[in-house]
């Protein structure tokens, strides 16, 4: 009978396994699967060492840091704080008028028909210029009573010289000298009268009126057209010619706010005309009476008329600024951000230190919002895209 092989060993027709053999080859596996879990561990805690906590917080800072691109330092805006003296607006109706100062009323001087009309509503004219030409009957009669003077002063002076011929050749006295005299006299004061009346008239050599204007300005109100016929006693005027490169706003102070108003007020008019434009002025006449019906004053804004865009009778809107006393700081409206019922602005150090202020907004006037608290004067804030700093800040 054939010894069976070692234990462990071989046989000759292959390897023969026994249980002893099964736990020394499991054993020999485990063995190394422990050593490699050894050096993965050992591997770790190299990589660990390496890598310190101090080194990771400074690459997570540098991750978060925020700076400002050349870009957007050449897009946003910086302003400073400013402390400022608390004001209050008070907003007005009025409506644009003419300088009264400035404005001419033109009536005719005779009755008649008018045959010509020429200007309209609105143009401009010069001083001087044909308004309109009418024929009157009181210039005809006016005409006629200059040629009759001018023929009275020849006729009296040929009378004169006939009475100092005769006086020197004592055909006649003194006292017939003297009375032709008075004739030439009384009739160069009747040629006069007759050419004051025709100057005034602005009379030529025929029977036509001409109606001119006194001044340069504008057509703002026309009264007359072509066939009109007028009364020598006519009270209604044809032209109003006024100018208005500087112009009034008349505007309506209720009675509960007369006290806030003085004279040298800034006044800030807009129009329907021009939305987009601000007009600015200063009151400077408060007429101390009130309209019975209306309870209300009227206050005078006295402002230039650029580009002559303000035009007689137009609807204004006036805004008139008070002091309402005491000191706040201030920053532009424009630089407040408004988020979740809150408001910011963002505070700027410099491009690498910028914060997220929360402010309190008393109120705001225009351009100028007034802080309560948050900022304090002299510090710089962001007034233009400080939006989208604040988005990429608080993202």
């Amino acid at each position: 009978m054939q010894n069976a092989p070692p234990l462990g060993g071989w046989g000759v027709n292959g390897p023969v396994f026994n249980s002893l053999m099964v736990s020394e080859v499991f054993g020999i596996f485990q063995i190394t699967y422990m050593k490699n879990k050894l050096s993965l561990l050992l591997i770790s805690l190299i990589l660990l060492t390496a890598c310190s906590p101090e080194k990771t917080e400074t690459v997570a800072d540098d991750e978060k840091a925020f700076r400002l691109s050349d870009t957007m330092m050449r897009r946003i805006q910086l302003d400073s704080v400013v402390s400022r003296p608390v004001r209050s607006e008070l907003t007005l109706v009025g409506k644009v008028m003419a300088d009264e100062n400035r404005v001419i009323k033109v009536f005719p001087l005779v009755g008649g028909d008018v045959e010509a009309v020429n200007v309209e509503l609105g143009d401009y004219v010069q001083k001087g210029q044909a308004l309109a030409s009418i024929r009157s009957g009181e210039v005809a009669d006016l005409e006629r009573q200059g040629i009759q003077a001018r023929s009275d002063l020849l006729l009296a002076e040929k009378n004169l010289r006939v009475a100092q011929d005769l006086f020197e050749t004592k055909l006649n006295s003194q006292r017939e000298v003297v009375a032709a005299q008075k004739e030439v006299d009384k009739a160069q004061a009747d040629v006069d009268r007759v050419s004051a009346v025709s100057r005034i008239y602005g009379i030529g050599k025929s029977s036509m009126y001409t109606v001119k204007a006194p001044i340069d300005g504008y057509v703002i109100e026309k009264n007359v057209n072509r066939g009109t016929q007028l009364r020598s006693d006519n009270a209604d005027n044809l032209f109003t010619i006024g100018q208005i490169s500087d112009v009034w706003v008349l505007a309506n102070v209720n009675e509960s706010d007369i006290g806030r108003v003085r004279t040298g007020m800034d006044a800030s008019i807009q129009t329907l005309s021009y939305p987009n434009d601000l007009f600015r002025g200063k009151v400077d006449k408060i007429y101390s009476v009130l309209d019975p019906a209306t309870k209300a004053m009227t206050v005078r804004i006295r402002l230039p008329n650029h580009a002559l865009k303000l035009k007689p009778e137009m609807h204004a809107t006036v805004t008139l600024r008070y002091e309402d006393g005491g000191q706040l700081a201030t920053v532009p409206t424009r630089s407040v951000i408004f988020e979740r019922s809150k408001q910011y602005v963002m505070v700027f150090r410099d491009r690498t230190n910028i914060e997220t202020r929360e402010v309190t907004v008393l109120k705001s006037l225009g351009d100028v919002a007034y802080i309560r608290q948050g900022v304090k004067p002299g510090e710089r804030i962001i007034s233009n895209d400080q939006l989208l700093v604040f988005n990429a800040l608080n993202k």
